[in-house]
């Protein structure tokens, strides 16, 4: 795959991993793994499928018997050990659970085991994402920049939204949720923890898509500042007008991905 279908698919494994992420749940609670979604995952890991008895696992392809293996239940284990022995813990038949040898390995996997839920769920998507090459040249990027430029000049807005969010991954930015959500708008932003703990959010993209109006700030706002509050969100609003705008924001994605000069992130009041 190229870089772009590469980034593309590194987007593909961070959602369908905070799907799988929402559905697990703490430990004793009554959720219900997404399965569908976690099938999906594990179908972009080198771990392929494998019914054995009841058991839906995945397994590492090695010559070798002792293996990586997943079990998809609530709990999410990885073993590393055999399919045989996975098969024997978790679906024992009635004639291997009279032998005392057997009643050990049965009640206790902590030989075997290691990891379940969350941590099992990160081991799977590290494993997915060491696959891709997200190595880029400064040509994907002008690329990038053009189809963003054309798709909004053409208003196809899956170009558009498909560019502002693989600029977007590739910057490290994320959708602000909380005080910084932006309704009407798609949105990205750079989020990061102050020193007290509060969230700072910006430079930020917003695109309305009703109005095809596209804007970027450069200015970082602080949670715990209403007035810098109040002024974000009269930029996610659209009532105040941001100083880069159109096309321009594509110019300036891409001028803060490579480190080119001219520009100064984060810079502005609340900053």
């Amino acid at each position: 795959m190229g870089f772009r279908e590469n980034l593309r698919t590194k987007i593909r494994i961070e959602r369908l991993a905070e799907r799988v992420r929402r559905s697990l749940g703490p430990d004793g609670s009554a959720s219900r793994l997404d399965r569908e979604a976690l099938r999906e995952l594990l179908a972009l890991s080198p771990l392929r499928p494998l019914t054995v008895r009841d058991l839906e696992l995945f397994v590492e392809e090695s010559p070798d018997p002792v293996k990586t293996i997943v079990v998809l239940d609530n709990e999410l284990p990885l073993y590393r050990t055999t399919v045989e022995d996975v098969a024997l813990r978790k679906s024992p038949e009635v004639a291997e659970m009279v032998r005392p040898r057997n009643i050990v390995r049965i009640l206790r996997d902590s030989d075997v085991k290691r990891s379940r839920k969350q941590k099992t769920l990160e081991a799977i998507r590290a494993c997915c994402l060491a696959r891709l090459d997200l190595s880029f040249r400064r040509e994907d990027i002008e690329d990038l920049r053009r189809d963003g430029i054309a798709s909004l000049a053409s208003r196809y807005l899956p170009g558009v939204i498909e560019a502002l969010e693989l600029f977007a991954e590739l910057l490290g930015w994320s959708p602000p949720a909380g005080s910084f959500r932006a309704p009407g708008a798609t949105a990205f932003a750079r989020l990061r923890s102050g020193e007290t703990g509060e969230t700072i959010a910006g430079p930020a993209v917003f695109f309305f898509p009703e109005r095809w109006e596209l804007a970027l700030v450069e200015e970082a706002f602080r949670e715990g500042d209403p007035a810098a509050l109040e002024r974000y969100r009269a930029f996610a609003g659209g009532r105040l007008t941001a100083a880069v705008r159109g096309e321009a924001v594509f110019e300036r994605l891409q001028a803060e991905l490579l480190g080119e000069p001219g520009h100064n992130p984060g810079s502005g009041p609340g900053g």
